[in-house]
């Protein structure tokens, strides 16, 4: 499905619209390279609710399923330091499926973080975070979406 972008906010319903969406905000005027969609280590699981400082940039996300804590891309070297809260859709809904968007520098490394939300009750889409990452390497904020 193509993402509906009849209204004032785009609705989607499948990890690639998600990706779509990303890929369009260009974080940081940057293009996105790579959407990875975030899946729970501990069950599988693909439903979150989801904390943001976007202000500073960082986040996580806690499974529905087994209230597995975990953080996105560099948040947990930062996390104290922050002021998270929690992503709320507009139609009140607080379960998300979640993809984190990366943008790469010319020599491969990591330059800039996105985090994409899809509303699992009324699948509206967007980018809740964003982020700049200025130092390297950066190879294993792929494995922590």
């Amino acid at each position: 499905m193509a993402i509906d972008k009849s209204g004032v906010l785009w609705r989607g319903e499948d990890f690639e619209d998600l990706a779509d969406l990303i890929r369009d905000f260009r974080a940081g005027g940057y293009a996105v390279d790579r959407v990875i969609e975030a899946v729970c280590l501990g069950c599988n699981g693909r439903s979150f609710n989801v904390l943001v400082d976007d202000d500073e940039g960082c986040g996580q996300r806690v499974c529905v399923a087994c209230k597995e804590p975990s953080y996105i891309a560099d948040s947990a070297d930062y996390w104290e330091d922050m002021d998270p809260s929690e992503c709320v859709c507009p139609c009140g809904g607080e379960e998300f499926a979640v993809a984190v968007g990366f943008a790469f520098c010319d020599d491969g490394e990591v330059r800039w973080v996105s985090i994409g939300l899809r509303c699992l009750r009324d699948g509206t889409l967007g980018v809740y975070a964003d982020w700049k990452i200025d130092y390297s390497p950066t190879a294993h904020l792929l494995e922590m979406a």
